[in-house]
């Protein structure tokens, strides 16, 4: 890190292209990515509030579910300002330790949710494949190492590539084609030996994709199983209705993150491996909590109630002025 006595990397200049290759669009991008951060923000916090004031909803799923709107809205608000921010202003410069950061806490967020959409899974296949000791099973106790764990991994992973993210070296001013900083950007433009850097980040990404969608997949497949022996058309209904919302947002993100990396490597697609990147760190962190909310009878049921008492509170007040 060092070139005739001087730490380069601090000197090191990082400019996030972002959409600067598109101007026309900047506005109008802008303001789509301003209303659609917005909803991710009122939907992954109303939802951990829907979730917190309804003692109905004190459940293991809906436990899970809250942790999940809790990293949906820090991963995309650690992506979306800084992103909304370069789409207007001229200097789309940032230091090396904001890139890091960004970086550091973005892979903590991503590896996070990976996590917990598996440790949901866990939780139908108990829930449906074991309904009699599903209480047992999944104790409070249990739950709670389940979330710790999922942190705590995606913290490690995390930790690791920004330790060795630390070692490179920089120089000069640094272009990343993208809107954030990611490790793979990063390599591209170091002095470095990268080598081992590449191998790291091809171990952690391919084990943790690998092994939390093949816990998904082998917790489907049992619930499918138990899900057709079922004789009662409306409980095998109600089983498939209670993973619906999973599934969907399950396919969204794997089929999103999949579709990113099949992306050949090119100039061409590079525009395409943006919206793609926008799809999986803004747009799904939007949908998840309009996934569950919609296709789920409490959460609507709760909100209603919210929105119902709001209004008699505000008319109330208004009558009471008048």
């Amino acid at each position: 890190m060092y070139l005739t006595g001087r730490n380069v990397t601090s000197e090191a200049t990082f400019i996030l292209l972002g959409f600067s290759d598109s101007p026309a669009l900047q506005v109008p991008l802008f303001l789509v990515f301003l209303v659609v951060y917005s909803f991710s923000v009122v939907g992954n916090l109303g939802m951990i509030m829907i979730i917190t004031v309804n003692p109905a909803l004190h459940t293991p799923m809906y436990f899970f579910l809250s942790h999940l709107s809790f990293v949906d809205f820090c991963f995309s608000s650690i992506i979306a300002p800084k992103m909304l921010v370069n789409l207007i202003a001229e200097d789309r410069t940032i230091s090396f330790t904001e890139c890091i950061v960004q970086y550091f806490l973005f892979c903590t967020f991503v590896v996070t949710e990976a996590i917990l959409l598996s440790v949901m899974a866990y939780d139908r296949f108990v829930a449906i494949c074991n309904p009699l000791l599903y209480v047992i099973t999944m104790s409070p106790k249990l739950c709670v190492m389940l979330v710790i764990g999922s942190y705590t991994w995606g913290m490690t992973c995390s930790m690791v590539l920004t330790c060795f993210a630390l070692k490179l070296s920089f120089h000069g001013v640094n272009t990343i084609n993208h809107f954030f900083c990611e490790f793979s950007s990063l390599l591209s433009l170091s002095c470095s030996d990268t080598h081992t850097h590449q191998l790291l980040l091809f171990i952690f990404a391919t084990f943790n994709a690998v092994s939390t969608l093949l816990l998904i997949l082998m917790s489907y497949v049992f619930i499918v199983v138990t899900i057709l022996k079922m004789h009662s058309a409306s409980g095998r209904r109600k089983a498939f209705s209670t993973c619906a919302s999973h599934l969907t947002a399950i396919t969204i993100f794997y089929g999103t993150i999949l579709f990113l990396y099949c992306v050949p490597n090119s100039q061409n697609s590079r525009n395409t491996f943006k919206v793609a990147s926008v799809f999986y760190t803004v747009v799904i962190p939007m949908l998840n909590p309009l996934i569950y909310s919609l296709r789920n009878k409490e959460a609507k049921d709760t909100l209603a109630k919210i929105i119902s008492s709001k209004v008699h509170f505000i008319l109330n007040i208004k009558f009471t002025i008048m």
